[in-house]
């Protein structure tokens, strides 16, 4: 029988909370995206985060540890070999990833693929860079309205990204040239973790703004996830954000998606209130894409706010044979130099009403426990080749 009915699992996208032991060998030094957030701004009010545990984990200028806190605690280090938001989530669910994804942030994709695309697609691409998904619109969407060409963009993660404007390029039509893009980038020296589409609307500078049709075509995972035990098994797997892109679907019940983070928690709460049985799995994408890459601190801070009002609201919504965890799949240090992500420690935090204890718990070698303690409670067999074990007996 199921210590708990329903586990909810939240990923604050990209809130790492201090460097690997290992993050010199990812051109990261000093990294810390919590700890430098707190510090590079005045105020930062966390009042649900903090009563948790989030800053014993993590010095906060502005709020102190607490000595009985709500939930248990622990820091995360990532056993695979990457910072990428693909390589974080397949981790949770038991695969290790030792060979990271390929990226081409320093010159852009190589001339034979973009070749291939074109010949394909019947678009000449424009852009082949590294951006901000903002500032290349601001750059190249006149252009691309005015002679019919294609978008196409990277950034520091394993991506392929290309622009359509909704009512000149057309979303079906976008979505058709990203299908191709997934196709040419199966190749092993080509070889992304996904081709991502970025509709947008306007038609001038300063009038460019992304939509939320956007769509991810990820890789499927290499090998079956604890994601996949859940639903053989019967239980509802149910994605709110981008996980189900992350996992292409795969071992997936339901999926919503989110306008934006506000939203994906409104989404949470929601669900909170209906029945189902089995793991809600939900990531919010704004910390890590709006403001981590972004550099921008103060922003970073702010959504981090907006989350916190909303998990006060998800906490009083939360039954009694509820679990709730709260995590992030790396880093990206908004005072850090560059826009790539950083390799870091993630919090742990997890919390149900009818716990009776809480506080500090050992740090972990793999993000895997949280996989492993889900099928543990639900009683499923941990797939074959799966890495991480159980900490379900600690949290009691």
């Amino acid at each position: 029988m199921s210590k708990w009915n329903r586990i909810f699992v939240v990923v604050m996208d990209s809130l790492g909370i201090g460097a690997m032991e290992d993050s010199q060998e990812f051109g990261d030094v000093g990294v810390n995206t919590l700890g430098h957030i707190s510090e590079s701004v005045d105020s930062f009010e966390i009042p649900n985060l903090q009563k948790m545990g989030m800053a014993n984990l993590c010095p906060l200028r502005q709020a102190e540890p607490v000595e009985n806190p709500l939930a248990y605690y622990a820091k995360l280090k990532e056993l695979s070999r990457g910072k990428d938001t693909m390589t974080g989530h397949w981790e949770m669910m038991g695969l290790e990833v030792t060979k990271p994804f390929q990226t081409f942030t320093e010159h852009g994709f190589p001339p034979e693929l973009i070749r291939e695309l074109e010949e394909r697609t019947g678009h000449k691409v424009i852009g082949n860079k590294s951006a901000s998904g903002t500032e290349i619109l601001e750059e190249l969407a006149e252009e691309e309205i005015a002679t019919g060409h294609m978008i196409v963009y990277t950034s520091a993660d394993s991506v392929l990204q290309i622009c359509g404007n909704e009512e000149t390029f057309g979303l079906d039509e976008l979505y058709r040239c990203c299908e191709i893009a997934r196709e040419i980038t199966m190749k092993d020296e080509w070889k992304v973790g996904r081709v991502i589409a970025r509709p947008y609307v306007g038609k001038k500078k300063g009038e460019f703004k992304r939509t939320s049709n956007r769509h991810d075509y990820a890789l499927k995972p290499f090998g079956r996830t604890v994601l996949d035990a859940l639903k053989a098994a019967g239980l509802d797997v149910i994605s709110i954000g981008k996980i189900r892109d992350i996992f292409d679907g795969e071992g997936i019940t339901k999926a919503l998606k989110s306008k934006s983070s506000v939203h994906g928690m409104e989404q949470t709460i929601a669900m909170a209130g209906e029945d189902f049985h089995g793991l809600c799995f939900v990531n919010l994408v704004d910390f890590d894409a709006l403001w981590g890459h972004r550099r921008d601190p103060q922003g970073y801070a702010r959504e981090i706010e907006k989350f916190d009002r909303n998990l006060g609201i998800l906490l009083n919504t939360l039954r009694e044979d509820d679990l709730l965890i709260i995590t992030a799949d790396h880093g990206n240090d908004p005072t850090y130099s560059g826009t790539d992500h950083t390799r870091e420690k993630v919090p742990f935090l997890a919390y149900s009403p009818s716990m009776e204890g809480s506080g500090e718990l050992p740090e972990e070698n793999t993000f895997a426990i949280i996989g492993a303690t889900i099928a543990d409670n639900f009683g499923v067999e941990m797939p074959e080749g799966t890495v991480g074990a159980s900490i379900l007996r600690k949290l009691k």
